[in-house]
């Protein structure tokens, strides 16, 4: 396994599709390749497989940020060769927080409805 962790942006709102009995949640992740003169970005293609990407699709939204790791691999089309990872795991870095007041952490859904991410100390560890 060719294990790889990035950190970037997501260029489009994730999708999810039926593959056969099975599902899955692809969304790209442009990430930062160098700074200066030499500057450039590298696409990543990710796929989310099963019920983790039906429940994080709605907060994998365009421009949000992201950290994204798992086996990466590589795909061929039309003569052309992309990055691909199929993901292990993806935290969501927070990109198009919205704050308000309360107990908890604000977020922009897909739709422009806001959410709300409970953190009260009800963690029972």
């Amino acid at each position: 396994m060719k294990n790889l962790t990035i950190a970037g942006r997501l260029t489009k709102n994730a999708e999810t599709r039926d593959v056969g009995s099975d599902r899955v949640t692809s969304f790209s992740v442009a990430v930062d390749d160098r700074q200066g003169k030499e500057k450039g970005t590298l696409f990543f293609d990710a796929s989310l497989w099963g019920k983790r990407g039906d429940s994080l699709a709605p907060h994998l939204t365009k421009g949000s940020s992201v950290t994204v790791s798992g086996d990466l691999g590589t795909r061929e089309h039309n003569g052309k060769t992309y990055l691909t990872i199929r993901v292990a795991d993806v935290t969501l870095q927070g990109g198009k927080v919205a704050a308000t007041g309360g107990e908890g952490v604000a977020f922009k859904k897909a739709d422009g409805s806001v959410g709300r991410y409970d953190l009260s100390d009800d963690i029972p560890f």
